[in-house]
């Protein structure tokens, strides 16, 4: 017996979403995604019971606005658990040691999909119990084990229900959207938290001293000579903004130069592309055009890359609070590696971090050698993770030609053949998946050093234009199959 037989009494026996018997339509889809988006922001403010508030280090850091979770609440692992276990299904499906056609086969479509609910699963206890029992992450309130007489270990057990089964809520609201809504849940929640930070550092007051400003009040502050707030030289007027006695500050010019930028680059590399000229084979007149952009794969390959880089930061700081580790393996301050293997591999997340002019504890070479291997990670790592993901979601040459094929279309001149086709789109599809991961990798560790408004990672606001024009593009196709249903027939 294969492992597909073993297994299969348990994958095809795993609790999912059904699907639409028929078309839905598009209000109804609207009405799901935005449902399902303010279950979210509930939950997201939902804190664990049991939990010392305002205590513990958020392991994440700034891996938040691709980790898409709020710290301590029911959504505190986000889609770390889904993202994690596609990484490990990519690579498992890459080396071809899985023996799953999920372009053709309905079984193997069913067994992967529920493989796929398997690993988070497995994935949010392994991440989930760390968290919750190591380090002090997640720190158990004492008033609440002396008020319900189970003990520390107790209340960390409740803790971890409660977190484990935000993994699982996350996993069906993703499948619920996927299904019934408008994109993908994963790509709806990064939306969220990566647009609340930004309007957070537009807008924002600060109530607590420390806090950051937003960009208009701050700036409208100054200009009235409002507040303490106040240039101190060209590091803080291009970086950042540092205030007197109040202790706020507010983004430079650069962060803000570096948003728009970053926006109007996502923008037009999804319009760059190539368009393949295609024509029905039935039907007289009917033409079409396949495009193959610059940006192939998306940005949602940088998903997977950042969060292994979070996962690897993890994996030291469990280490560091478990153990005391080798000097050359990392040193931690305050809960980040400030040194050590574990500091090289930590990505750059803001102009603070390379800007060692400013009184940063480490040494110039070492902070090159840090910038360099996050910069190899990011555009090896891209490159890699958008081949995985174009061939594990039928975005390849072979499996293009044949939904082209299936729908009719052919290149017109050639012969009506799916080999005709895949040799055609092999001159464009590979290059360009290579190109625009590449691409998008160098774009967000770029982005990640000038700094954006709210603090928002590189990486964040790639995807969040890049889903955003994608949800756009989505709309739209919705919108013209509401108007002309034949179109819908035809395209499948």
């Amino acid at each position: 017996m294969s492992w597909k037989d073993t297994a299969e009494p348990v994958l095809t026996r795993m609790p999912s979403v059904r699907r639409p018997e028929r078309h839905v339509p598009f209000k109804r889809k609207l009405g799901w995604t935005a449902g399902v988006l303010v279950l979210y922001f509930f939950l997201t403010n939902v804190f664990l019971f049991g939990l010392a508030r305002g205590q513990g280090a958020d392991i994440f850091g700034q891996f938040r606005s691709v980790i898409a979770g709020g710290q301590g609440t029911l959504m505190h692992l986000g889609i770390g658990p889904i993202v994690t276990a596609s990484i490990v299904l990519q690579l498992l499906g890459g080396a071809d040691l899985l023996g799953l056609d999920t372009q053709e086969n309905p079984r193997d479509q069913i067994l992967y999909q529920g493989l796929q609910k398997v690993l988070v699963l497995v994935m949010c206890v392994l991440t989930g119990l760390p968290m919750v029992f190591a380090g002090n992450f997640l720190p158990a309130s004492q008033a609440v084990a002396d008020s319900l007489g189970v003990g520390t270990f107790g209340v960390n057990v409740l803790m971890f229900a409660q977190v484990f089964a935000g993994g699982i809520l996350i996993l069906y609201m993703d499948e619920v959207i996927s299904k019934w809504g408008v994109g993908s849940g994963i790509g709806l929640f990064i939306i969220a938290g990566v647009s609340q930070s930004l309007m957070g550092g537009l807008i924002s007051i600060p109530q607590l001293p420390g806090n950051t400003i937003g960009v208009i009040p701050g700036y409208i502050m100054m200009a009235l000579g409002l507040g303490d707030l106040s240039f101190q030289g060209i590091d803080t007027l291009l970086f950042g903004i540092a205030g007197g006695a109040q202790g706020a500050s507010v983004a430079g010019l650069i962060a803000i130069a570096t948003t728009i930028f970053i926006f109007v680059v996502v923008v037009y590399a999804e319009s760059v592309r190539v368009e393949i000229p295609l024509s029905h084979a039935r039907v007289k007149g009917a033409r079409g055009r396949f495009p193959v952009k610059l940006i192939y794969a998306s940005v949602l390959p940088m998903i997977l890359v950042r969060a292994l880089q979070a996962n690897v930061q993890f994996l030291g700081q469990i280490l560091n609070s478990q153990m005391a580790i080798p000097t050359w393996l990392g040193e931690y301050a305050q809960g980040q590696a400030v040194g050590g293997l574990f500091y090289y591999l930590r990505p750059i997340q803001s102009p603070g971090d390379w800007m060692w002019w400013l009184g940063t504890s480490q040494e110039p070479w070492q902070i090159m050698i840090r910038i360099g291997v996050d910069l190899t990670f990011m555009v090896i790592g891209g490159a890699i993770f958008a081949i995985f993901w174009v061939e594990t979601t039928d975005m390849g040459p072979e499996a293009t030609a044949k939904q082209i094929q299936n729908s009719g279309m052919q290149i017109p001149g050639f012969r009506q053949n799916p080999g005709v086709l895949e040799k055609v789109l092999e001159r464009y599809i590979p290059q360009v998946t290579v190109i625009g991961g590449a691409l998008v990798g160098l774009l967000a560790v770029m982005a990640n050093m000038l700094g954006t408004i709210g603090g928002v990672s590189g990486t964040g606001l790639l995807l969040t234009v890049s889903i955003t024009y994608k949800i756009y593009e989505e709309i739209a196709e919705e919108q013209l199959m509401e108007m002309h249903p034949m179109m819908r027939q035809m395209f499948g």
